[in-house]
């Protein structure tokens, strides 16, 4: 008994003796992590470094090397110039180029890490010449980009400066002496080339000129009576109200403006509701329909009143759009004259038949009348088919020239397509013609409209013009040229 009890106090001092000591051990142990914890609080790039898609890199006996440096280093061993050499690549491009790619040679010619087998000679050789040839094609296409920016700036500037120096000669010395100036031959070559923005308006007033002899005064005379009229008028009358030609009192048609406003130059967003030039077009038109209640508001009319909104003052662009409403050409049109039209249409035809044969053959085979395209054209002096700053130089040139430039442009357009033209069919010519591309090169067009002649059979559009009208009062039905 004795014995045991021995034995129990030894084993019980023997469990005590463990426990304590293994406690000593556990806690030595997390003293020993924390504190490793605590040294090693560091981002874990700059604690292991390597690739970490590979696992666990042991750490670099060395610094790690700055990615500059390491292209410094390839470029020099390489046999690359660096910024001192005056042939060197990068310099040459440096002179050309405000910034040059950033470059790849860290990740390309950089060691593999240490857990993985060494790169061989030949995969590490064409490595660099895959980094070579991937370099010297970015360097290539930001060259290419750079000389491209470069000339559109200098195309840009050289257009500015033509454009400064052209308004500055139209301001000195051409507006200034007009009546003894307007009919020169230098004036009319840079009235070919496009008159400078600045100065347009007063150019076109005085091209149009003022036969009616409206003054500022009438201009708000005829706006005050439309405001009136559109007290009196339902708004509802719009909806019902149809464009009668042979209407005796076309005032009635002062709401059918609201409709078509919002859907002149929509992508300008200043004439619709709400815009700058909403309320200006708005009065124009409806002073119009005053002073000219015989004729009233005709589709087509806003686009030219906002033309011309864009380049006057609103009593200044009133007169000229009633001036420009009042040539014979655009009367026949706005006044839906047939017979007139029709008298149009086959002076037309004469010098298209002249100037282009073979398209003309293939109108005639697909029963392509000009009436289809012709109408929409005219109508709007081109300023709803062509865009915008195109159309205002074919008006430029339509002020000086009159009517016939109208029709000359149509045949101008007609040749710059044409080669298109002759591989469709009645629809599609139709659609195409109705339709415009958004983009036309106007130094082309205008190309092309330099090479159409206005005679046939030495006779010039007004010849024609009044010998088809002479026809058609004797009532011959072929119209002969």
């Amino acid at each position: 008994m004795k014995h045991f009890d021995r034995d129990r106090c030894e084993l019980k001092s023997h469990c005590c003796t463990s426990i304590i000591t293994l406690s000593v051990a556990i806690l030595f142990l997390i003293m020993s992590l924390f504190a490793r914890r605590v040294k090693d609080n560091r981002p874990v790039e700059q604690r292991d470094p390597g690739w970490k898609l590979f696992g666990k890199v042991p750490p670099r006996e060395g610094p790690i090397k700055d990615p500059k440096k390491v292209q410094k280093e390839y470029e020099t061993k390489s046999g690359r110039g660096g910024p001192g050499n005056p042939t060197s690549p990068r310099q040459s491009v440096r002179k050309n180029l405000d910034f040059e790619p950033l470059s790849t040679t860290a990740l390309i010619l950089e060691d593999r890490p240490a857990n993985l087998p060494a790169k061989p000679v030949e995969e590490a050789q064409k490595h660099r010449q895959q980094y070579e040839e991937m370099v010297a094609q970015a360097k290539k296409r930001e060259l290419k980009e750079a000389q491209k920016r470069k000339k559109q700036l200098e195309d840009r500037c050289k257009l500015e400066e033509s454009i400064g120096t052209a308004a500055q000669t139209w301001n000195q010395e051409i507006l200034p002496n007009w009546s003894a100036m307007c009919t020169s031959r230098r004036v009319r070559d840079l009235w070919w080339q496009g008159i400078p923005p600045s100065v347009r308006g007063k150019v076109w007033s005085l091209a149009v000129g003022n036969e009616l002899n409206i003054t500022h005064e009438l201009y708000h005379i005829c706006l005050s009576r439309a405001k009136v009229k559109w007290k009196t008028t339902p708004a509802s009358s719009a909806e019902t109200e149809t464009e009668d030609a042979g209407c005796s009192d076309r005032e009635s048609s002062l709401e059918l403006i609201k409709l078509d406003i919002s859907r002149t130059f929509p992508q300008l967003c200043i004439f619709q509701q709400g815009g700058p030039y909403h309320d200006v077009l708005h009065s124009i038109l409806g002073a119009y329909t005053c002073y000219r209640p015989d004729v009233g508001y005709v589709q087509g009319m806003s686009f030219i009143a906002a033309v011309l909104i864009l380049n006057l003052d609103t009593a200044d662009a009133f007169i000229a759009f009633a001036n420009l409403l009042n040539k014979p050409c655009q009367m026949a049109f706005f006044r839906v004259d047939h017979s007139l039209m029709l008298t149009y249409f086959a002076a037309f035809e004469v010098f298209f038949e002249e100037n282009l044969p073979k398209l003309f053959a293939h109108f005639k085979k697909n029963n392509l009348t000009p009436d289809i395209y012709l109408i929409d054209w005219i109508f709007t002096l081109y300023s709803k088919s062509l865009p915008l700053d195109l159309a205002c130089r074919v008006w430029d040139v339509f002020c000086r020239d009159g009517e016939e430039f109208l029709f000359r442009t149509a045949l101008g357009l007609l040749r710059l397509y044409q080669d298109v033209l002759t591989c469709m069919d009645f629809i599609h010519m139709a659609q195409f013609l109705t339709r415009l591309p958004d983009l036309i090169p106007a130094e082309q067009l205008f190309q092309h409209i330099a090479t159409i002649h206005m005679t046939s059979r030495n006779r010039k559009w007004a010849q024609v013009l009044q010998a088809l009208q002479k026809d058609h009062e004797r009532g011959s039905p072929v119209l002969k040229h």
